[in-house]
């Protein structure tokens, strides 16, 4: 579960972060905050489950911020609150009481007794969770009609049958505010296949399992902006409404930190892991189609970076493409592996597509008529990565130019096999390129300001993607999780400014710690001795 921490002495509030072993408990701290001001600036975009708030801050005090998160509709309800305090004050726990506090701890509270009401605070919200979760399944029908309109509404939408005018019409009969400026972004979300060892559900329960987290997501992330249901497909479907005055880069944060969220408490009520695909940013009300394809092909995505992760469209976006709808078939088979470079499923779906398309033909009309359909299917899956056929197939190009110099079956099957493989190849490029780029720009963002505390966290939000995904790709191409290379690079670099003559508290600063002390035991614990003694050496 998430943790935000609310301190405005720094020792302290470090303290708590990095003192205590949340990892160990499976508690993530996902930002920190030194007055009620920054934490309201944080908590809509990071979504934490527990918070731990001082009572006496500059600006805005603990009680006040409690008194606004619990005005607020973008903060779920279910969030456990947890009190530092430094005063045995009656009326503060009172009020602190009706405000909903899971618990009210007397300054100076110790590690052991701060990890324990945190871990208490998890309990009651798993509890309140369960509880949710027994009530839902109670109500799996729809009560009356509207919500089904709805939702065929967005399923209509989403497949683009509707022209803009007819959306702002639709939304208004079925009272969806929806503005004739106003824009969207789109992201589904679908459980992951089920681990060859799970007991207590059947393939059957899927249907089931998927509409008891699209009730878990109304649940915790309903606001009016946010319109969460169903396609075609059955996958949860969300659609943010964006105003035209909203900020995109604020928007597209928030987008994740609902993805994030519902990824976690998913796994926390059903013990089963989801995954999630977001479009590439925020597009008009007549980009519908588009967002829904770049967030279907974003989620294929999970066969290279794995399960339980909300995967962002990394592509450019692109107007001239036509909204990508699942189907079960041969086409589409071939098609998704394609786009996910598996080589191996492309080509036993060639091998279907032959027999199918190939094999039955009894005429030379019938046969070229054949390699015209997959020429077409090819070219179209070629332009829609942005290339040109002749530079993924190379020489072979004349034989889509002119389907007659194909004389064999032998000679047709050998092309259709070169240019899967061509295909693979370019896409599998593509992946490491865009991948490598925005590991490249981490690397940068960190050499550019290491004299700033920087985190996972806060590079996510710099470069508007998703965290958890973030992670995973670092991990993947640099060998190391994001914070192990952080705590290095600023460690050599400690070492080389100490070496060249700097004071300690100046290759503190220099390297992001403001905290001297803090600093001392980060450095001695990694080099094992003390920086002024390292610097004499």
């Amino acid at each position: 579960m998430n943790l935000m921490i609310v301190e405005d002495e720094p020792r302290l509030r470090n303290a708590l972060a990095y003192n205590i072993p949340w990892d160990k408990h499976g508690i993530e701290v996902v930002g920190m905050a030194s007055n009620g001001v920054e934490a309201l600036e944080l908590v809509s975009r990071k979504k934490p489950d527990i918070m731990l708030i001082d009572v006496q801050m500059p600006e805005m005090d603990g009680l006040t911020l409690l008194g606004e998160l619990r005005c607020r509709q973008d903060i779920s309800r279910l969030t456990k609150m947890i009190i530092l305090s430094g005063h045995d004050n009656f009326e503060f726990a009172q009020l602190a009481l009706e405000y909903g506090v899971s618990k009210y701890l007397l300054k100076p509270a110790g590690e052991e007794d701060i990890l324990e009401a945190v871990l208490e605070a998890r309990q009651q919200l798993r509890e309140d969770l369960e509880q949710w979760q027994r009530k839902a399944a109670l109500e799996q029908k729809w009560k009356d009609n509207l919500p089904h309109l709805q939702n065929l509404f967005f399923i209509q939408w989403v497949s683009g049958k509707y022209a803009k005018q007819d959306v702002l019409n639709k939304s208004k009969e079925l009272y969806i505010p929806l503005q004739e400026h106003d824009r969207i972004a789109v992201a589904v979300v679908e459980l992951d296949p089920l681990p060859e060892d799970e007991t207590r559900f059947q393939r059957g329960d899927v249907e089931l399992l998927q509409f008891t987290m699209q009730c878990l997501a109304k649940e915790l992330l309903s606001h009016p902006s946010l319109w969460i249901t169903s396609d075609s497909g059955s996958m949860l479907l969300m659609v943010w409404i964006v105003e035209e005055n909203q900020d995109v880069n604020e928007a597209m944060l928030r987008l994740n930190a609902d993805v994030s969220k519902l990824l976690s408490q998913t796994k926390e009520v059903l013990k089963l892991t989801a995954s999630a695909g977001i479009c590439a940013s925020i597009g008009a009300i007549e980009d519908m189609s588009l967002l829904y394809a770049q967030a279907c092909r974003a989620l294929q995505d999970r066969v290279v970076y794995g399960h339980d992760l909300a995967i962002p469209y990394r592509e450019q976006l692109q107007r001239d493409i036509q909204g990508v709808i699942v189907q079960q078939n041969l086409e589409k088979t071939l098609e998704i592996a394609l786009e996910t470079a598996d080589e191996t499923k492309a080509l036993e779906a060639l091998e279907g597509l032959w027999e199918e398309a190939f094999s039955r033909s009894e005429s030379s009309d019938e046969f070229h008529e054949a390699v015209l359909y997959m020429n077409s299917f090819f070219t179209r899956m070629i332009q829609k990565q942005g290339w040109t056929v002749k530079k993924v197939v190379g020489e072979d190009v004349e034989y889509f130019h002119n389907v007659k110099l194909l004389s064999t079956k032998m000679q047709t099957w050998s092309l259709l096999e070169r240019t899967v493989k061509h295909i693979v190849s370019f896409m599998s490029e593509q992946r490491k390129t865009t991948s490598n780029q925005v590991v490249k720009d981490i690397l940068n963002l960190l050499e550019e300001e290491m004299d700033q505390e920087i985190t996972l966290h806060t590079v996510a939000d710099r470069l508007y993607v998703n965290s958890s995904y973030l992670s995973r790709l670092f991990k993947q191409e640099m060998g190391v999780v994001f914070s192990t290379y952080v705590l290095e690079r600023k460690m050599e670099r400690a070492k080389s400014l100490l070496q060249e003559g700097l004071k300690v508290y100046d290759a503190a600063r220099l390297v992001g710690y403001r905290d001297v002390s803090y600093f001392t035991k980060v450095f001695r614990k990694y080099w094992g001795v003390n920086p002024g003694e390292f610097k004499g050496t």
